[in-house]
């Protein structure tokens, strides 16, 4: 685990090359197909050798919750350990990982045509899904921000479909995963290395072609930035740029600054969660040492 920008899927590499491990991206954005340059995929050559499991498992007009990921997560866990090998989860959506080891309430499915309807709303009132859900659940609005479509599409369809507020139900399904769980979190040295580092992968996505990219599917006609995928980071921003809304400078400032948001609520995370091996380095090299060193002393693994 570990905020974007700090080198985890580079780590998890280089990891299979001492443990045979299979990886699972845990990245809501990794899901889509033909969204490459701006979540920082790894490369064809890269995915070749080193293959990413729950990567490219959806088209960006889909929607894909967090309990479906769990679903995909647990059943890709079993497989690897059918093959004899160690599952190696890797990514910065930790509201994924949070749901994978403590679960999710039992929260309806989907519903499509609720979602177009409501969605419909948004194009003549922005703030509507937000005044909606203040007169439905003002407990549920209250904690989730105005600009947040997906987490406040969520809460309208829950009460939509089962006629409860979100607040209402309870987290009664889990089951805890029957396996021995090592957790590590790869940390900047400094927020300003991360913030650096940050804008220097920002701008080097511009020159590998996100622009492009992001016109790919803006020129489909089937998608809106109202869509999980469009309102991934970067692709929204490049979105508002194509629609005239803002200007080129503005485009790439606001990238930045989403991005370095980001970073932020994911360490928020970090600074919260129990059993785990926190490594503070901006080389990949020592956290693999490190890491190897902690496996081999505290996990007896053979290396």
């Amino acid at each position: 685990m570990g905020p974007t920008g700090c080198g985890k899927s580079k780590i998890a590499i280089y990891l299979r090359k001492y443990l045979p491990i299979e990886i699972i991206s845990v990245d809501s954005a990794l899901i889509y197909r033909d969204m490459d340059i701006g979540t920082d995929k790894p490369n064809h050559l890269d995915l070749k050798i080193h293959p990413h499991r729950l990567l490219n498992i959806k088209d960006p007009s889909e929607t894909y919750s967090a309990a479906e990921f769990r679903k995909d997560a647990y059943k890709e866990i079993k497989s690897i350990l059918k093959l004899g090998k160690i599952p190696l989860l890797v990514g910065g959506t930790m509201f994924y990982y949070h749901v994978l080891l403590h679960g999710l309430s039992n929260l309806p499915p989907s519903n499509y045509e609720i979602r177009k309807y409501l969605l419909d709303k948004v194009k003549y009132n922005k703030f509507f899904l937000h005044e909606k859900l203040n007169l439905i659940d003002p407990l549920s609005a209250s904690s989730i921000h105005k600009n947040d479509f997906q987490r406040l599409l969520r809460a309208l369809e829950v009460f939509y479909i089962s006629g409860k507020t979100l607040t209402s139900f309870k987290n009664n399904t889990f089951i805890e995963l029957p396996y021995n769980i090592i957790q590590f979190s790869i940390l900047p040295q400094s927020k300003e290395w991360l913030y650096n580092k940050i804008e220097f992968r920002v701008k080097k996505m511009l020159t590998l072609g996100f622009q492009k990219e992001v016109e790919n599917l803006f020129f489909r006609g089937d998608l809106n930035k109202q869509l999980p995928s469009i309102r991934c980071i970067g692709y929204r921003q490049m979105w508002e740029y194509l629609e005239n809304q803002i200007n080129y400078e503005e485009m790439v400032s606001k990238i930045i600054f989403a991005t370095r948001k980001l970073a932020k609520h994911q360490l928020t995370w970090l600074k919260k969660w129990s059993n785990v091996y926190s490594l503070i380095s901006s080389t990949p090299s020592i956290i693999l040492k490190e890491m190897l060193d902690i496996l081999k002393t505290k996990h007896k693994f053979n290396i």
